[in-house]
């Protein structure tokens, strides 16, 4: 019999509870033990009871589990990171080990708790917290360990790829197809640290870390989100066969590695165009494996409690047969955004409808050595203009000098858009002005 306690009472944890109940005999025939949960931290114990959990299993201080002896799993799903970080270190201190799919936490301290665990012989498992129901984290950390992981290309957030569906098949402003995803219960109330590219941002810090075996933190990750995205955009995209995704990008660069998030344009044909509505999905190039693609859904109850229910039953199993992992101790590389790698760049302005604008745009390009693969202007009454403009393969530095330079000039006006076009080993894509 292994006695477990689950931390919190929220979406994530019923799911849990109600996936031991359900499959519990199945849990025990494949661990050859029960697992017992003894105790709930519940902030609201009505939450508890609606489950069914009887009144010795429910508490209100978390001090009654990290001190019980009789504990030897504590799985964590409060979230935030201070009582998180708090709970958790005093629970491998005591001996316990540890599983959580708190991504906030681990993209900010993952070097600190892992040294920890390291120290107290325990483990530390946290499959949930970066793409809910699919399996990511075990198989760069095992399956993939032999390979040199040479890139990952992520949609590691469910809201905003509903969003930018909705607009796509729909024709949906994004301020609607928010709106809907509030209504559905894929967006919060305050949906910023989805739609800016936050949470994004701490996955793919998260799968960077273990990928090049370097500590990349939350901080270390530049992101931007789609609110900037209009309806001109996704038609523009459509026509020239493209589609819109926020993408989570890692990949090795000279002596370290580039980890950004940001909307990008990506072929039709690519794998990752096809991955719709609230669905994640993870694109790997190994140098052994080659590509190859995860899919599922990133979130929701029951398919991330089916990752903390897998961790905790590889976490009996291994602390059984006295496995404790390598040490956590990683040297650090450098880790930048986007970098000097040249990509092709989607770029809106909205500008006067008058003579040499054109010329005046083409100038600041020159200048910056930006070379233009096709431009397309569309009126938009009250004399002025859109441009929607492809670049040939030109560097971050040079086109947001551009940018700046761009938004310097008395003709345009409600600044400059620009979107990376995403190129990956299998979907190199040519951009010419006559393929637009």
């Amino acid at each position: 019999m292994i006695q477990i306690a689950v931390l919190g009472c929220g979406t994530v944890a019923s799911g849990v509870i109600r996936l031991l109940r359900k499959n519990g005999d199945n849990i025990e025939k494949q661990l050859g033990k029960k697992i017992v949960l003894k105790k709930v931290l519940a902030r609201t114990p009505e939450k508890a009871r609606k489950l069914g959990l009887r009144e010795d299993q429910i508490c209100g201080n978390a001090e009654e589990i990290l001190t019980d002896p009789e504990i030897s799993v504590v799985v964590e799903l409060i979230g935030g990171t201070d009582d998180a970080y708090r709970y958790i270190t005093a629970a491998m201190n005591a001996g316990k080990h540890v599983v959580t799919a708190n991504k906030d936490l681990i993209a900010s301290r993952y070097r600190e708790l892992t040294e920890t665990a390291d120290k107290n012989r325990v483990l530390l498992a946290f499959e949930a917290s970066v793409g809910g129901g699919i399996p990511i984290v075990d198989p760069i950390r095992r399956t993939l360990a032999a390979n040199e992981i040479r890139s990952i290309y992520g949609i590691l957030n469910g809201t905003t790829n509903y969003i930018l569906t909705r607009m796509t098949r729909d024709g949906m402003s994004y301020e609607d197809a928010l709106r809907q995803a509030q209504e559905l219960g894929y967006a919060e109330a305050d949906p910023t640290s989805d739609v800016e590219g936050g949470d994004a941002a701490r996955k793919i810090a998260i799968l960077s870390t273990l990928a090049f075996h370097t500590p990349v933190a939350y901080e270390d990750v530049s992101h931007e989100g789609i609110s900037g995205l209009t309806k001109t955009d996704i038609a523009f995209a459509d026509r020239s066969g493209y589609v819109f995704k926020l993408l989570a990008v890692a990949q090795k660069s000279d002596g370290g590695c580039e980890v950004y998030v940001r909307p990008a344009l990506l072929p039709k044909t690519h794998p990752l165009a096809a991955v719709s509505d609230a669905f994640n999905a993870v694109f790997i190039n190994g140098d052994a494996v080659g590509e190859i693609m995860l899919y599922g859904r990133g979130a929701g109850s029951m398919p991330t409690a089916s990752s903390v229910v897998g961790d905790l039953m590889s976490v009996v199993k291994e602390s059984e047969a006295g496995r404790f992992g390598p040490s956590h101790k990683l040297p650090r590389i450098p880790v930048s955004g986007i970098g000097e790698t040249p990509h092709v760049y989607y770029i809106r302005l909205a500008v006067e409808d008058r003579p040499l604008v054109l010329a005046n745009v083409a100038r600041v390009f020159g200048e910056y050595g930006v070379s233009l693969a096709s431009l397309v202007q569309e009126e938009r009454g009250n004399d002025g203009a859109e441009l929607m403009i492809f670049t040939h393969a030109s560097s971050e530095n040079s086109v947001s000098g551009a940018m700046r330079a761009l938004e310097g000039l008395d003709c345009v006006y409600n600044g400059a858009y620009r979107i990376c076009l995403e190129e990956t080993k299998s979907t190199t894509h040519r951009l010419s002005p006559d393929g637009l």
